[in-house]
């Protein structure tokens, strides 16, 4: 399976965990192909409204382009949205982290499975269900 199908594939089971728990979610059609910024998925709640940008990968560690978490920032303040990176690492499950949590790099920023371990929020925790 190539890299985009296996990233579409983590946002669709990402889009039925909210729908599970009750939250009204859809994929961004054309997200990194379109020039206005687009989260990859919207979630809602009818309190809180989160836009989220997916990385999902079989190494270790994702890298993210500078452009893709301003835009990311960008379109969440413009919606009235929070801005949330998503990260599934192969057999893990997903973890969340807000923008100010990446680690940065020389040319944008990073998540790993070091990360996730040791900052990452469970979908549970995103959503508020303990």
């Amino acid at each position: 399976m190539d890299a985009k199908a296996k990233g579409s594939n983590s946002e669709r089971e990402l889009i039925h965990l909210f729908w599970s728990k009750g939250w009204a979610s859809i994929r961004a059609a054309g997200s990194g192909s379109s020039h206005y910024p687009s989260p990859d998925i919207l979630a809602s709640n009818a309190a809180r409204t989160l836009a989220i940008e997916c990385k999902s990968s079989g190494e270790l560690s994702r890298h993210l382009q500078k452009g893709q978490v301003e835009d990311l920032v960008k379109f969440a303040k413009l919606f009235g949205a929070e801005p949330w990176i998503g990260a599934r690492f192969n057999a893990m499950k997903w973890a969340f982290f807000t923008p100010d949590d990446l680690k940065k790099t020389g040319s944008g920023f990073s998540v790993s499975v070091r990360m996730i371990r040791e900052k990452g929020l469970t979908f549970e925790q995103l959503i508020g269900v303990f």
